[in-house]
């Protein structure tokens, strides 16, 4: 991680602080994330730590609002973004898996690790279930699903990518693209069309193998 201090005095700034926290939480977890060790990274005085926050939790607090904002604030957006068709919603909400602006999965672990320890993040982490499945079981009844299907396929489509998450499954991005139109067809029950697809692999700068 690089930091440059020149621009924000000697003391750093709340979003330095804030960045020097979210890799320690990412590295090491979050009995990583104390003043002393990140003043120690920054070299920054400890003293200097609390001209912009108040506490170490109030620290961690601007974690989880960073999370929230990112993560299920993104999730959501994709879900509501404007499509003609249930697969063009659906690959908006796949932006996010392979869009770290989006959503960041080395976060979401952290934050899920991070709840395994702390009964007040595991409140915090299943209210974020609940409000991005509710936003995807909208999307579904939006273009026709009954409420129990719409139900059912949101789950299907988040709980294997917090299963991808959490067991920190690795595929190469050509394998993952590949799999992609597959995914697409088993939540949606529709078939992707070419122009769909296209569409996504642009975004994404990819560029589909011959015959894939």
């Amino acid at each position: 991680m690089e930091q440059n201090l020149s621009d924000s005095g000697w003391r750093g700034s709340p979003e330095v602080w804030l960045e020097a926290a979210y890799y320690s939480l990412l590295e090491s977890g979050v009995d990583a994330v104390k003043i002393q060790p990140l003043a120690k990274k920054l070299g920054l005085s400890r003293t200097s730590f609390y001209w912009f926050f108040k506490d170490r939790e109030e620290l961690l607090n601007a974690l989880l609002v960073r999370w929230r904002e990112k993560n299920t604030g993104n999730l959501i957006k994709r879900s509501e973004a404007y499509a003609e068709t249930l697969v063009e919603a659906m690959l908006n909400v796949f932006d996010c898996w392979l869009d770290r602006e989006l959503f960041d999965a080395q976060f979401e672990f952290a934050l899920r690790s991070w709840a395994i320890q702390s009964e007040e993040i595991q409140k915090e982490v299943q209210q974020a279930d609940r409000l991005r499945l509710e936003a995807l079981k909208r999307m579904f009844v939006r273009f026709g699903y009954e409420e129990i299907a719409a139900d059912v396929r949101a789950r299907t489509t988040y709980l294997v990518q917090i299963g991808y998450i959490s067991m920190q499954s690795r595929e190469d991005i050509a394998m993952r693209m590949k799999r992609i139109p597959h995914y697409i067809a088993i939540y949606t029950g529709e078939v992707p069309q070419q122009r769909e697809l296209d569409r996504f692999y642009s975004r994404h700068g990819h560029v589909p193998e011959p015959g894939a």
